[in-house]
């Protein structure tokens, strides 16, 4: 979730960014409450069959997804609801809202279930997890990542296209000034071009921040693109000719699933830094975030068996990728996303659940 800008007090608005950033990256979804018809890793062993009927609960109607603004959510909301409904016989619907709303109404019981909890940039969802409301029941997907990146074949080449090393001792932010000549701007030869994100998005500001910091303001001109689209256009342009290309991106996003990147390093993220971060006197990288699967406490109580699921669900930031890209590539919405990711992982999703359940996912998905 890009945007981030400081420490706690500025958590709100970053979350607010994020979701924006995310909702550009991979097109966009149905706004209505939906469901969900329509191998990396080790997920560790299989869970034993479970001892109720699948689908038997106390609950009063169907479980409520919160489907946040972006395109990774609704996907991994829309492969648990797949598995929920065709697996263990439960109904399930969605809610679109923004990130703060959706916790609250988590929070209240309205909302059950979450896939994708931007943790530590959601102030209302760690103090939810403290206070015993939301249940924390672990990590879906490993770490996102959000920095300063060129194509791997600026460092490294690229035999196969007859790509030879433009910049092969590029390392880090301080190797970044003699190599402006190679990423020059055309509008002002004189300075190298950084494809920023986008203008009002907060991580614009971190970044204008950073450049300060690092001293890369004198070699480098900031290019503002004018959306997300813009800035996914500039990097699959340079890529496709086997030009240099240097800019912010994050992830998962379909690019990260079609285009081989290298993060350009940078101080190690502390705290401390981050805290000064907008004030341009020093800079580090950003944090990285782990992203967790969260649900209502109450609900939890009433339907153990979805519980047991979803702390066995997990997956990894390559295959988030990969489905996003497939989305991109295919039109596709995240319902039929979610079916080819069933199809293309079943050994490890079939480690999520037991083996009853896993054959009547695997009927549906025959006839899907």
């Amino acid at each position: 979730m890009p945007g981030l800008t400081g420490h706690r007090r500025l958590l709100s608005i970053a979350i607010l960014i994020g979701a924006l950033v995310l909702a550009a990256c991979g097109g966009s979804s149905d706004s209505e409450p939906t469901t969900a018809s329509g191998n990396t890793g080790d997920p560790g062993s299989t869970p034993a069959p479970s001892d109720t009927a699948p689908g038997s609960s106390d609950l009063d109607g169907p479980i409520v997804f919160a489907d946040f603004g972006w395109d990774s959510a609704y996907f991994h909301n829309r492969v648990a609801q797949f598995i929920l409904e065709h697996g263990y016989g439960y109904e399930t619907t969605s809610v679109p809202g923004e990130t703060v709303p959706l916790t609250q109404g988590m929070i209240r019981g309205d909302v059950h279930v979450a896939t994708e909890f931007w943790a530590d940039q959601n102030p209302p969802f760690l103090e939810a997890v403290e206070e015993g409301t939301i249940l924390d029941l672990g990590t879906n997907y490993g770490e996102s990542v959000q920095g300063f990146y060129v194509p791997t074949y600026v460092i490294e080449g690229d035999p196969e296209r007859g790509i030879e090393p433009m910049a092969p001792d590029l390392k880090s932010v301080e190797d970044l000034p003699k190599y402006k000549d190679l990423f020059q701007d055309p509008e002002d030869p004189s300075k190298g071009r950084f494809y920023d994100c986008i203008a009002g998005w907060e991580c614009e500001q971190v970044n204008a921040a950073k450049f300060a910091a690092y001293g890369l303001d004198e070699h480098y001109n900031r290019f503002l693109p004018g959306s997300a689209t813009a800035l996914a256009s500039s990097l699959v342009a340079a890529y496709e000719k086997g030009e240099p290309w240097f800019g912010y991106y994050w992830g998962p996003t379909w690019i990260f699933g079609l285009l081989d990147l290298t993060k350009i390093e940078e101080p190690p993220y502390s705290d401390e830094c981050w805290e000064h971060i907008l004030e341009g006197k020093e800079a580090c990288a950003y944090p990285d975030v782990q992203v967790r699967i969260g649900v209502n406490a109450e609900f939890a109580e009433k339907a153990p068996d979805v519980v047991e699921f979803l702390e066995n669900y997990e997956t990894t930031f390559d295959q988030t990728s990969a489905a996003l890209l497939y989305m991109h590539d295919n039109e596709a919405e995240p319902e039929e996303a979610a079916i080819w990711f069933l199809k293309e992982y079943e050994e490890q999703w079939t480690q999520w659940v037991p083996e009853d359940v896993a054959a009547k996912v695997r009927d549906a998905l025959a006839s899907s």
